[in-house]
């Protein structure tokens, strides 16, 4: 049953037999999910579990031995863009994250907002375009505190920096400040996009690739690399495991938007992408599995 006082579901055993007798005493209410279970069970049936809500591929799976919930979750690709903020996917990032400082990588982040406040979403159902486009990038500073929170719970010295100003919560954006944290080992996440309407936080990430110097910029979405089709529509759906910045754009590819990978070209980053929603996802990448990302050059 729904708890409208804190978002949760709780879970009510009940004896069937009984509620049907007494059916007038427990009245239904919105979102009440019921699951019949038989006292008799097939032994030879494989135990199942259904994950369902916002997750990006609601589906049976099959209850592997050890299974969390948070394997569960994964298995279903993780939570969708319409999900609350989820603790367990920000500490399971944060981890990878710290993994990746533990090899001398530096990182820099730009996170989105896209889970809380999406602005062409609120501008495509009447709002001022401006304003909506502001509303994401506050969503952007609550997913970079929150990812800060984690990730200094596990010891990362971490700094928020944000292009639109709020001093008491986080650093204003300051280039020489932002590589001077780099340089002592701290990963910085760079919040509310480029502090612009009109641009997407994957435009404000070729900017800080490029005003950083990195190396690279990898971009974490729901699918493991660049494909010609959405795999999650098409069966037939073919992915690249390497393609140029000019194919992307001249064959109107989805993954970044024409500006990102534009910038990005300019400046010889490139880009790869891998899935975000799969665990440990980002530590192959980084250890040169191509069979889980796909590079654009």
């Amino acid at each position: 049953r729904f708890n409208t006082e804190n978002g949760l579901f709780n879970v009510m055993s009940v004896n069937l037999d009984k509620l049907i007798e007494n059916s007038s005493k427990f009245i239904l209410k919105p979102k009440d999910e019921i699951v019949l279970y038989s006292k008799a069970v097939d032994s030879n049936i494989n135990p199942t579990i259904t994950v369902s809500g916002y997750v990006n591929n609601p589906e049976i799976f099959r209850l592997e031995s050890g299974m969390t919930v948070e394997d569960a979750i994964l298995s279903a690709g993780g939570f969708s863009e319409f999900a609350k903020l989820d603790v367990v996917t920000v500490d399971r990032i944060a981890s990878e994250i710290s993994q990746a400082c533990n090899l001398g990588i530096q990182l820099c982040l730009v996170i989105g907002g896209g889970n809380i406040f999406r602005g062409l979403a609120g501008s495509a159902k009447g709002m001022d375009r401006t304003s909506a486009d502001y509303m994401g990038m506050l969503a952007t500073i609550m997913n970079a505190l929150a990812m800060q929170n984690s990730l200094e719970r596990i010891g990362v010295q971490t700094r928020v920096q944000s292009a639109i100003t709020m001093t008491s919560v986080c650093e204003p954006y300051t280039r020489r400040r932002a590589i001077r944290h780099m340089e002592k080992g701290r990963v910085v996440i760079f919040a509310a996009g480029t502090g612009n309407p009109y641009f997407t936080t994957d435009t404000a990430a070729a900017l800080r690739a490029s005003e950083m110097a990195c190396e690279a910029l990898f971009k974490g979405t729901k699918v493991d690399g660049v494909y010609d089709k959405d795999p999650h529509k098409h069966e037939d759906a073919k992915k690249y495991q390497s393609i140029s910045f000019q194919d992307v754009l001249t064959k109107n590819l989805k993954v970044l938007d024409a500006s990102a990978i534009s910038l990005a070209r300019d400046n010889d980053i490139p880009v790869i992408v891998f899935s975000i929603t799969e665990k440990d996802s980002f530590l192959k990448v980084l250890n040169g599995d191509n069979n889980s990302s796909t590079i654009i050059n």
